[in-house]
């Protein structure tokens, strides 16, 4: 489905915008499904597994930082991932042994919805190798005021930068570290049934949503199926033991099989030791480890 053009860009920039990669059909349904779970959250007092709350979430007034694992509560997130244009770009991207690593939908909240301090994903879990990306399937226009997707073009080829403060993993840089410049953003705004792409070391990040209406992303994170997680990422797969894991990887291939032989790259790595007082979500991460904020509120 991509272009020569297309596969060069990501390839030299850490990132791709990809318009229409669903057709109307497919977003009307993402659409109702999304509307439908966030009118489930109405009675929560709480996160819970499938819901992290926002500030000021009531049952009038729904506000939520997202929706935990959307592929899992959904079989038709599942299907767009695996039976559509999506699927094209992403083994055009990765080749055809893929597996998947999370997903979220990302619905941030009208006036003032939590931003996304700036990382890399790369920093949460670093693998064998880097050839691992996220999908950012818009299901709503997303403009400038309501919190879009920014990205640092090149960054991909640069190094880890520390994410951690006070002792501790913070799942965000420092706006002060001299590597961090936040001169070169893009910001990736695009209608309904676009998707972005960024690489797994692109640093990026999103401010607050300032508009009146939410910032609906679906999120998939991906990799080739020859890049294995590194022991003290943060993943739940280390607690599973090696009967389980080796379903566990069964169950979130996309594309292909499983591929048993790890490839093994130079790439650089900081692992996200310790953690956060709170690391239950990256909003958790950020927000009790105590870094600063690269967002200034006005």
């Amino acid at each position: 489905m991509l272009t020569k053009e297309q596969k060069e860009f990501y390839e030299e920039n850490g990132y791709l915008m990809v318009e229409d990669v669903v057709d109307p059909d497919q977003l009307a349904k993402m659409q109702q499904i999304t509307a439908e779970m966030i009118d489930e959250a109405r009675p929560l007092t709480e996160s819970d597994e499938r819901y992290d709350l926002d500030k000021g979430h009531t049952a009038d007034n729904p506000r939520l930082t997202r929706i935990k694992l959307p592929h899992k509560q959904n079989p038709y997130f599942w299907e767009i991932l695996t039976k559509s244009r999506v699927t094209e770009v992403l083994n055009d991207l990765l080749g055809p042994d893929t597996i998947i690593n999370t997903s979220k939908l990302n619905t941030k909240a009208p006036g003032g919805g939590a931003a996304v301090e700036w990382h890399q994903d790369w920093a949460f879990y670093p693998h064998t190798n880097d050839d691992l990306l996220a999908f950012g399937l818009m299901l709503a226009d997303v403009d400038a005021a309501n919190g879009p997707l920014m990205v640092i073009p090149g960054s991909h080829k640069g190094p880890v930068l520390s994410h951690h403060v006070n002792g501790v993993f913070a799942g965000a840089v420092s706006p002060e570290d001299p590597a961090f410049d936040l001169d070169k953003a893009v910001t990736l705004t695009g209608k309904a049934g676009s998707m972005t792409v960024h690489h797994v070391r692109t640093l990026h990040g999103s401010a607050p949503n300032m508009s009146d209406r939410n910032r609906l992303i679906l999120f998939y994170e991906l990799a080739r199926a020859d890049a294995w997680p590194i022991l003290g990422a943060s993943s739940y797969i280390h607690s599973l033991g090696q009967r389980k894991f080796w379903e566990d990887i069964q169950s979130r291939v996309v594309t292909g099989a499983p591929v048993l032989e790890p490839r093994l790259e130079s790439v650089p790595v900081r692992m996200p030791l310790p953690p956060a007082p709170d690391n239950t979500s990256i909003f958790k991460t950020q927000a009790t480890a105590g870094q600063k904020s690269a967002f200034a509120m006005s």
